[in-house]
């Protein structure tokens, strides 16, 4: 199975009382997505699932894929990794996946799926990482497809 995990690109920092999920993204932050969401479109599968964070900058983000999406709340931030993996289906999905979501449970993921124990890797606002999921001889094994960030592309 492949997830493809990928962060909300850069929002505005809230205003005094603002709900963070009503963050909306900068000027660059909204460049940064459409440049991922171009390459993204040319790499992804036909059937693949989009599932986002309810909060409007990781809406946002997706949006500029121009692919059908479902906002689940278990992608919120502050969810869990569980919540996360649950939400995927991982590793057993038929299908890819994309996680559009916030650090640092994206991090927490990424690290815990790659076996790099307890913590966090730090992913860039806007950045994607491409794990699959492969058995070799008796074990289940995490690789790394890709990684890019929008200033790279």
């Amino acid at each position: 199975m492949d997830l493809i995990l990928w962060r909300h690109a850069e929002a505005h920092d809230a205003e005094p009382g603002q709900d963070d999920l009503r963050r909306v993204l900068t000027p660059r932050g909204e460049k940064h997505a459409t440049r991922m969401a171009v390459w993204l479109d040319r790499q992804l599968p036909e059937g693949v699932r989009i599932l986002t964070s309810p909060a409007l900058r990781a809406e946002q983000t997706v949006k500029a894929l121009g692919r059908k999406y479902k906002v689940r709340d278990a992608l919120s931030p502050g969810a869990s990794v569980d919540d996360l993996l649950e939400a995927a289906g991982w590793p057993d999905a038929k299908c890819p996946v994309v996680l559009v979501g916030h650090q640092p449970t994206l991090g927490e993921l990424a690290a815990k799926l790659l076996k790099m124990g307890e913590g966090t890797c730090p992913i860039r606002k806007g950045a994607v990482w491409w794990l699959r999921s492969r058995q070799r001889e008796d074990s289940e094994q995490t690789v790394i497809v890709s990684v890019t960030t929008p200033e790279r592309l």
